[in-house]
């Protein structure tokens, strides 16, 4: 396996495989317009979840681990296996990536102190410096924004605005007519060894979110499918959710399998894990 710190370009057959993998045959030049397709492609093609921790497994950073799950193995990940994925493919592609690092406030005050616990990407153009993140659960951006604070951005589902906080960001997105601020960051600079810590208390922690509770996320062209313990929604784009309790783990091992595209097999521990929500 590689080491969490590796970096350098892919092999070109695994670049291949990645390709194959989400279904994007088009250009490879390192152009917006590849960029775009690329981050569409991968946030439907591979689901955000966390059965990996979720199991006590350990979730592990190398390019060729992450190679190994999320493309050889038709797994998802969280944050920091989808977005350091996404950075080595990207670089290989020739695009110049800066891994950054975000305190969520999703659901909570922008003034509450929280961890730099997520992973996003800034991805430098000759357009200038744009964000790129396909790790944020049940509100991924399936696009890509200017890094710069200002109106809102359409995406190919909600749109999304940057506003300044000081020196720092806040990424908000527009939901049900409302302004709902997801996560604060700044332009420091983090290495891959900064993204196996952040990742190693994520992963273990007895508090953690992703330790404690089932978490699923992917979009389509037409909605976005959630999964969040027991409870599986469907948000249509420009109409209602729909929200269904699931009551067995044959029921949970469905949904992860149809709606988020996942191989289950080969899981130690997974149907007892799931057992603890129903």
């Amino acid at each position: 396996m590689s080491s969490p710190d590796s970096t350098g370009p892919l092999e070109q057959r695994d670049l291949d495989r990645y390709l194959a993998r989400i279904g994007q045959d088009g250009d490879r030049s390192p152009t917006l317009a590849t960029l775009q397709a690329v981050v569409a492609r991968q946030t439907e093609a591979i689901a955000f979840e966390n059965l990996t921790p979720l199991t006590a497994a350990p979730v592990l950073l190398g390019p060729g681990d992450l190679q190994d799950k999320l493309v050889a193995r038709r797994r998802g990940g969280y944050c920091y296996e989808l977005n350091l994925l996404t950075a080595d493919v990207l670089r290989t592609l020739g695009y110049a990536v800066t891994p950054l690092a975000a305190r969520v406030v999703w659901n909570r005050p922008e003034t509450d102190e929280t961890p730099r616990n997520h992973l996003l990407l800034r991805v430098d153009l000759p357009e200038g410096p744009h964000l790129v993140d396909t790790g944020f659960g049940g509100l991924t951006l399936t696009g890509v924004l200017r890094l710069e604070a200002g109106p809102a951005q359409a995406t190919p589902h909600e749109p999304f605005r940057l506003q300044a906080r000081g020196d720092a960001f806040v990424l908000q997105a527009e939901i049900g007519g409302s302004w709902r601020s997801l996560y604060l960051f700044d332009l420091q600079p983090q290495l891959r060894v900064d993204a196996a810590v952040g990742n190693w208390y994520t992963s273990t922690h007895p508090d953690s979110l992703f330790v404690n509770h089932l978490l699923a996320g992917r979009p389509t062209a037409e909605r976005r499918y959630a999964l969040s313990d027991n409870v599986h929604t469907v948000h249509h784009r420009g109409g209602p959710s729909e929200q269904t309790r699931l009551t067995t783990v044959a029921e949970i091992e469905a949904v992860l399998e149809r709606d988020f595209l996942l191989d289950l097999s080969g899981i130690d521990g997974l149907r007892a894990a799931l057992a603890r929500f129903v």
